[in-house]
């Protein structure tokens, strides 16, 4: 299967450009044999992912309508598009694609092959103002070979006795086969001598541009219709070399599409026949749960059992090309874990367990979880969020105290539970990264998950009689607990006048050595806002994220602060849409388009999330008030796009019909946002149960009814804190053995405690300073055991009045 010679013109093309996020369906064949993951939009196939679900391999591939006169018409554009699942929860599709010029219809049902990694599309036109003989249809088809546009080459060939449209990139190939015999094929550069360029020029394919060669290239191929037949079958293949891509194709057309629908419909039965009943149907007929669930199950790795993806989608991928290499179809352990709660809420405790499995398979040596990695394991993005590094264990908590992990299989995960609860008390409370991906310091979101992931474990750690670790994950969750308010509550704002409140939580504070007396004085940078527009006061800056307070068991709903909070969050943050009441991320947010529509180019106006509709009907549970969190899971469902899909965010300006951007009806970031579709699904368990699914028990007890005070504050070197109150003690902790040299009266007198190493590797010591008073400093250096030497700089930490 030699590739021609380039004979097509233009070559490498225009730069490449992925497409439309706005998904309305998402599927594959939940077969290990079939390795393929699919999405549509406007009617057509965009991306389809293989061999894992995070390589995707084509931009589009759609077909375009030819006829007398010069007619021209691509059905993706100059179409009204209804999308229809097989069934409730089976996401195979009925695709109705009507001219708007009413002159044809295109009918399709597409799945994927559940023997082989095969997507078929059955085809039927019916011509709707005259003859089917008058007019020409076409496939056009993009490959994008594995994550990228260019580099990519195109031809047409033969493969046993039958034309086949073929491409090949980075090791991958695939291969596009009809039940038609082709008419007129071409392979061309986009942009220059595609098969788009070649119909809406000339009107015909220019059939002697047969082979196009590393770059952005396109094959178009015209579907054998005629009087007798107006059905065609049409099989994509994928495989490692052409004409295994080739074979698998043509076994799938053999086969025909009635036998692979049938197993695919029975994959998905047989996974929805597992779940709970939480069955819900929308306004708009479609069983929401059903919906919800299957684009949890669809974003599930094959390769990697457990991994899954945050969406099958590029956020504003019509404006991306190929730096953009993973979009969002990448695992955050964020969202990962917020997916197995969707599970978990949906009665599927064993794929909960085996994402659990999968994040101890890519936990790094020191504890952490990467910022996001490829399903594979190999980190993507740098940073460091703590909450990420947390959650993990509250997921492994969840699971045992559901009955998914009893002594004798939590032991299998007790290196990990270990491992990942030294590196948050070790490196906590301060993240590198707010859950938004931008921000350094105290989010009251981070450390409502990092306390809760502590006393967790320490219940954990409690099953296997680990006394002393326990008791200091449970010290160190106190302690920062105590300081939630004084590093992330302020009081006497512009805004608390203006809303008549005493305070609020804002949305994050600088860390302690940002340079303001104290955090909540300091400036926090909006990293998607333009460049003379980017630091604001921490206290001007808030968000939804204090719910997590509520919501991780931390704070009462009805603690005044909380209450206030949500004060502040509605007079800035509430966005009333036609669907009802949405919230913004954070005050100032610019990850959204444009004013005018434009898309996110690194700067633009944050929208309305759907997801945080879901964690606020989370709230109003929690405070008692069922009715309004029915209210906001209907919203939820009103933010859907076609095909029951949730959207990251919805637009919230008048409608920009040339933008696709309509009032309240998804915007162009991701979509779906499988993140929401778990919040959803756990929004259906907690409104049936009549309590928040995810709340975990032991802030509850420990701060809300027991009220738990730590007598202690912690400094350490990534987090030097510059005061205590009066009648709290001093701990150290220290990286190594050392001593503390310190002295509370300027030097005149001076102590020598020696750390000691506790069982997760933290070398500390308690200072008797309790009886200190107001006003006093504690002086303190030291003098690294090991290493033999000083440190020669002079640390201070002042003892307040105020407890």
């Amino acid at each position: 299967m030699a590739v021609t010679p380039t004979v097509a013109k233009g070559a490498p093309g225009i730069p490449a450009r992925w497409t439309s996020s706005a998904k309305s369906g998402v599927g594959t064949a939940l077969s290990a044999k079939s390795q393929l993951w699919f999405t549509i939009s406007h009617g057509i196939l965009n991306e389809l992912y293989y061999p894992r679900l995070d390589s995707a391999c084509t931009r589009d591939m759609g077909l375009i309508v030819t006829g007398s006169g010069g007619y021209f018409s691509e059905e993706k554009r100059d179409a009204a598009h209804i999308i229809e699942h097989f069934e409730d929860g089976v996401h195979g599709y009925r695709l109705t694609n009507t001219a708007s010029d009413g002159a044809y219809r295109i009918e399709k049902r597409i799945v994927t092959d559940p023997k082989r990694p095969v997507l078929l599309q059955e085809t039927r036109f019916t011509a709707l103002k005259g003859s089917a003989t008058g007019y020409r249809v076409y496939a056009l088809l993009a490959p994008h070979l594995v994550n990228a546009g260019m580099g990519n080459t195109a031809w047409v060939g033969e493969h046993k006795g039958q034309r086949i449209l073929l491409a090949t990139g980075r090791g991958v190939s695939l291969a596009l086969a009809s039940s038609l015999p082709w008419g007129g094929c071409s392979a061309g550069y986009v942009g220059f001598s595609d098969g788009w360029q070649q119909l809406h020029d000339n009107g015909a394919l220019d059939t002697s541009s047969q082979a196009a060669e590393n770059g952005n290239v396109a094959l178009a191929g015209e579907i054998g219709f005629s009087a007798g037949k107006t059905t065609a079958l049409l099989a994509l293949g994928f495989g490692a070399s052409p004409e295994e891509a080739a074979d698998l194709a043509l076994a799938s057309l053999k086969q025909g599409l009635e036998p692979a629908a049938k197993a695919f419909v029975e994959n998905w039965r047989k996974f929805q026949a597992g779940l709970e009943k939480l069955d819900r149907n929308a306004d708009s007929g479609l069983n929401t749960y059903r919906v919800s669930s299957a684009v949890l199950a669809t974003h599930l790795s094959i390769a990697r059992p457990g991994a899954a993806v945050a969406s099958l989608s590029i956020p504003w991928g019509f404006n991306k090309g190929d730096d953009d290499l993973g979009g969002y179809h990448l695992v955050w352990p964020r969202d990962l874990v917020e997916t197995a709660g969707g599970f978990l809420a949906a009665g599927d405790g064993r794929q909960a367990l085996q994402i659990l499995t999968y994040l101890r398979s890519i936990q790094q040596p020191d504890g952490h979880w990467p910022q996001n990695v490829w399903s594979d394991g190999t980190a993507y993005w740098p940073g460091i969020q703590m909450d990420e590094c947390a959650f993990p264990l509250l997921l492994a908590d969840a699971l045992r105290r559901a009955g998914h992990l009893p002594k004798s299989k939590l032991i299998d995960f007790l290196a990990m539970i270990e491992n990942a609860a030294s590196y948050v008390a070790r490196n906590g409370p301060v993240t590198g990264e707010d859950r938004w991906e931008e921000d350094a310091g105290y989010s009251p979101f981070t450390l409502a998950v990092e306390i809760a992931a502590l006393l967790a474990t320490a219940d954990m750690l409690d099953v296997f009689d680990k006394t002393e670790p326990a008791n200091y994950l449970r010290e160190t969750a106190d302690c920062w607990n105590d300081q939630i308010e004084r590093w992330t509550y302020v009081t006497g704002t512009e805004l608390c006048s203006s809303e008549g409140i005493e305070g609020y939580y804002v949305r994050i504070a600088p860390p302690d050595d940002a340079g303001a007396a104290s955090p909540k004085d300091g400036f926090v940078p909006i990293k998607n806002r333009p460049p003379a527009d980017t630091d604001r006061p921490a206290e001007a800056i808030i968000s939804p994220d204090a719910l997590a307070l509520v919501r991780f068991g931390l704070r009462a709903a009805d603690d005044s602060r909380i209450v206030n909070t949500v004060k502040a969050i509605d007079a800035l943050l509430r966005c009333d849409l036609p669907q009802g009441p949405l919230w913004y991320r954070y005050t100032g947010d610019g990850y959204g388009e444009h004013d005018d529509g434009a898309p996110f180019d690194g700067t633009g106006r944050g929208r309305p999330w759907p997801l945080l509709a879901g964690e606020r009907a989370h709230y109003e549970l929690a405070a008692g008030r069922q009715d309004k969190a029915a209210q906001l899971l209907e919203t939820m469902e009103r933010s859907a796009g076609v095909g029951g899909l949730l959207p990251e965010q919805v637009w919230d300006r008048p409608d920009m019909p040339d933008r696709e951007l309509r009032l309240g009806a998804p915007s162009g970031s991701a979509m779906p946002l499988v993140w929401a579709h778990a919040e959803y699904i756990k929004l259906l368990r907690s409104l049936r149960d009549g309590a928040v699914f995810d709340m975990p028990p032991q802030g509850i007890e420990r701060y809300i009814k027991n009220k738990t005070v730590s007598p202690l504050r912690i400094w350490r070197f990534k987090n030097k804190i510059r005061s205590i109150p009066t009648g709290k003690a001093l701990r150290v902790e220290l990286s190594a053995p050392g001593v503390v040299h310190w002295s509370s009266d300027k030097w005149l007198t001076v102590h020598d405690d020696h750390t000691a190493e506790n069982a997760l590797g933290v070398h500390l010591v308690d200072l008797p300073v309790a009886g200190l008073q107001p006003g006093s400093t504690i002086v303190f250096t030291f003098f690294w055991s090991e290493a033999m030497r000083w440190e020669n700089v002079d640390f201070s930490v002042g003892i307040d009045a105020q407890p």
